[in-house]
């Protein structure tokens, strides 16, 4: 009951107040675009360039849809440009050594406290999101990141002895958080050596100009940082790019496929953080108010724009009634409007092809038998403003429960036992983030472990810190930024670094050779080894491959080493349910694992 009168009481104190428009200034942030109203070049080798080609786009203001800048399209000569300066600059870098480089982040970090305010605006105006996400989120973490890998900086020979930076790291960030993307980014890279060529966002460039062109002034030094602007044309050169060491990139999970396969065999260190479809489990026994306001932040947070925003809302059935009343309470004193307002919660999405998207996708919810509640109230007239949305009736096979919306949209499901919360989180192909909410922390904590997600929440949701990795694994992507486990994703072992790479086979030449030796009645190039049947091992035994088939191997020297087993789909099922029914080896001690990997190593040593 005092639940209830809590939740009443909360309403009536928000239906009283009278909100008027607090708008923040942006004086300082229209000079500073006025001072390039000719238009930005890149950021290469420490100063501003113009674009080789001559080529430039507009980009909008969300929330009005008007031109807030002229940017420079990235061609690959401006990649190769950004590349070279990079690469003349990293050994400069490194050698500074990490007390060095740590003065550096810590001046950054001071640079974006001192132009908080700037910083702040200008993200607002390019992306769209409320002041007060930018103001007290995105910037202070964003100094938050340089700060601590400042740290790492310092530590870096004591507790990184055996690793040394990558060289060259090619970055891609989004659109929805451009600047502390740019931090999460930038920051390990360069406290460990490695030098950078960002690429913004097409949506969202003007902060990481703006960064760069502070970031000079506070005297980093030249071609440390590059920024090449442009749209997917740009970050494929740069993915492409020959004298890049490794892609780091935060988007969309069908580019991050693209880029997967661009970069295969190529040598070069990839990380990806993809999209999201995070599950928000709510048992019966969590505090329900809170539960609530948890929501509003993981869904409504950015207008949804988040890769893990808690967009699946599941609720035990015995509170689902009183959750979604009290949650549609909440939606009504829910505030949309003009980013620079600091008293409004949501502003606009990124753009009206986003939002048609958006739109899209609630309208096929609709359609497959879901109930769409949206919050009442007057959109801003002009801009990509979508109002606060929650589906209700939602099945687990549906559409807007399997893809990733990337808006201000609430679907919500029920459950009855632990188990089915589990199977109902764990629906899903991606697995990035999640939520758990109940007052029995020995139910949470037993259910965190069995979610298929790279970060569980308990009674909280996104709480971000530089000192803590962050990630996902399936098509989430893999890797992680932030902490310690982030610092190894910028180095290699330090014994990598005089390894030749091994000389390539022309295996097809080889076998054509000795076709043609055979011919001849000479000696083949590579005489055959004995055909030995090849196998797979699975399930703890050796079995023949289902397709009965086999590729060949081949040395170094181009000799045929000998034969493997190719496996096929229902292999690859044996296989998967071999791992899955191997519970014996998770539930076993600590200790009983560790003397199996002993045994192993016994046995590699022996060989």
């Amino acid at each position: 009951m005092s639940n209830n009168n809590t939740s009443s009481n909360v309403a009536r104190y928000f239906d009283s107040m009278d909100y008027g428009p607090a708008p923040e200034s942006d004086t300082d942030a229209r000079e500073w675009l006025a001072r390039h109203a000719e238009g930005f070049g890149h950021f290469i080798d420490g100063r501003f360039t113009p674009a080789s080609e001559g080529a430039h786009f507009d980009t909008a203001e969300p929330a009005t849809g008007q031109r807030l800048a002229r940017i420079a399209q990235g061609s690959a000569k401006d990649v190769d440009a950004a590349v070279a300066a990079a690469r003349a600059a990293q050994p400069g870098w490194f050698a500074l050594g990490g007390h060095g480089r740590s003065r550096h982040l810590y001046a950054l970090a001071r640079m974006v406290q001192r132009h908080a305010r700037l910083l702040a605006v200008v993200e607002a105006l390019d992306n769209g999101k409320p002041i007060r996400e930018t103001r007290d989120l995105d910037v202070p973490l964003a100094a938050r990141h340089f700060y601590h890998h400042a740290g790492w900086a310092q530590l870096q020979e004591r507790e990184f002895a055996d690793q040394v930076p990558l060289g060259v790291v090619g970055q891609i960030i989004p659109w929805n958080f451009p600047l502390l993307m740019l931090a999460w980014k930038i920051a390990p890279a360069l406290a460990l050596g490695n030098t950078v060529v960002l690429k913004p966002a097409e949506f969202t460039p003007l902060s990481a100009l703006l960064f760069a062109e502070l970031a000079a002034q506070a005297g980093l030094p030249r071609g440390v940082l590059n920024v090449v602007t442009g749209d997917g044309a740009t970050g494929a050169a740069l993915v492409a790019h020959e004298g890049v060491d490794k892609i780091a990139f935060t988007g969309s999970t069908e580019v991050g496929r693209l880029i997967r396969t661009a970069t295969a065999g190529t040598g070069k260190s990839l990380t990806l953080e993809l999209g999201g479809k995070s599950p928000f489990i709510v048992f019966d026994d969590a505090d329900i108010d809170a539960a609530v306001e948890g929501v509003v932040d993981a869904i409504w947070f950015n207008q949804g724009q988040v890769c893990c925003a808690g967009s699946r809302l599941l609720l035990q059935e015995g509170i689902a009634d009183d959750f979604i009343a009290r949650l549609k309470r909440r939606m009504q004193t829910l505030r949309v409007g003009s980013p620079l307002d600091k008293a409004i919660d949501m502003g606009s999405l990124i753009d009206p092809t986003q939002l048609e998207r958006v739109r899209s996708l609630v309208a096929t919810g609709v359609r497959e038998g879901a109930s769409c509640y949206q919050a009442p109230g007057a959109l801003p007239p002009g801009g990509s403003f979508f109002p606060p949305t929650l589906l209700t009736g939602v099945q687990p096979a549906s559409t807007v429960a399997t893809e990733e919306i990337f808006g201000p949209v609430l679907v919500t499901m029920t459950f009855r036992t632990p188990d089915e919360a589990v199977a109902l989180a764990n629906n899903t192909r991606y697995g990035l983030a999640a939520s758990v909410w109940s007052e029995t922390i020995g139910l949470a904590l037993g259910i965190a472990p069995q979610l298929q997600a790279g970060v569980v929440w308990v009674n909280a949701t996104n709480l971000f810190d530089a000192g803590v990795g962050f990630g996902g694994y399936r098509e989430s992507g893999y890797g992680r930024e932030g902490g310690r486990e982030g610092c190894y994703e910028y180095l290699k072992p330090r014994a990598w670094a005089q390894r030749k790479p091994r000389a390539e086979v022309d295996a097809v030449a080889i076998v054509a050779a000795n076709e043609a030796a055979d011919a001849k009645d000479e000696t083949p190039l590579a005489l055959p080894v004995i055909d030995r049947t090849a196998k797979l091992f699975i399930g703890g035994k050796q079995v023949r491959p289902d397709g009965e088939l086999s590729s060949s191997v081949f040395a170094a020297n181009g000799q045929r080493a000998g034969e493997v087993g190719t496996g096929n789909r229902k292999d690859i099922r044996n296989a998967v349910g071999a791992a899955r029914s191997a519970a014996s080896w998770s539930s076993a001690t600590p200790h009983r694992r560790a003397q199996a990997l002993y045994y192993l190593a016994e046995n590699l040593s022996a060989r």
